[in-house]
């Protein structure tokens, strides 16, 4: 049985002091929420502020990126070693808009992906198509292309680690979302594909999230699929009421 997993992905918005308050009202909100796992995703500068408030309290912390080696001269970059000194335990790794602005590519994702499950980090690798791709029909054919290229030499073992987030681009800050009947379709994909790489324990063992435009109104009837297991949450997360309202709505 899959615990359902809910994750705030704040993005660029929050000062520490806003981190902080918003961190807080989270934890208010959430408390007494047992049968879910939730963490939330501020900015790097916040991290340690918001590390102190929520220490202890069942919410998880976790970065929005990671780069792949331990230190050198990487001008910009923020390493796993350093991530977890801010007392991070998850880490967003190959969100859509990183591949969208920065450059991110399969390979820089599996390299991210190798060096922070190498730190003991938990990974949520994200995957998903843009409009123009599912317009053209080949959602199943550019996930599977991302998840094996995030999961190359990635052994079963490490793999049960892993939490996928299914994020169809063109519903990503657009308003727009799956149906959850198009979402559960993309989701039992992306476990059969996971079952081809390793086996059908494993994939049956692996969190698979649904992000895009997630509301305290469409979280219940999405999570009740039977492969969505939670979400992975951006806009809605950054007001602790709606943030509350879908962790409630996974158990």
């Amino acid at each position: 049985m899959r615990t359902p997993f809910v994750a705030g992905n704040w993005k660029l918005n929050k000062t520490p002091d806003e981190a902080e308050t918003l961190a807080r009202c989270v934890v208010d909100a959430v408390s007494g929420v047992t049968d879910v796992d939730v963490a939330i995703c501020p900015p790097f500068t916040a991290l340690e502020r918001v590390s102190s408030v929520v220490c202890c309290t069942g919410v998880g912390l976790g970065a929005q990126n990671m780069y792949w080696e331990a230190e050198g001269a990487f001008t910009g970059e923020v390493s796993a070693p350093m991530l977890l000194t801010c007392g991070c335990e998850y880490v967003i790794l190959g969100h859509s808009e990183r591949r969208q602005f920065f450059g991110e590519t399969d390979d820089t994702v599996n390299r991210r992906l190798k060096a922070a499950l190498s730190a003991d980090l938990k990974p949520i690798v994200c995957i998903g198509e843009s409009f123009d791709e599912r317009q053209a029909n080949v959602t199943e054919q550019v996930v599977e292309t991302q998840t094996r290229g995030a999961l190359d030499g990635i052994s079963a073992e490490d793999a049960q680690g892993i939490t996928l987030a299914y994020e169809p681009v063109w519903a990503i800050g657009t308003g727009l979302t799956a149906t959850p009947e198009q979402a559960e379709a993309v989701h039992a994909f992306l476990r059969r594909v996971l079952a081809q790489i390793y086996d059908e324990d494993v994939a049956q063992g692996i969190r698979i999230q649904y992000g895009g435009s997630v509301k305290p109104d469409n979280a219940a009837e999405l999570f009740q699929q039977d492969n969505i297991d939670g979400g992975l949450i951006g806009g809605a997360s950054l007001e602790a009421d709606d943030f509350a309202a879908i962790v409630k709505a996974a158990i």
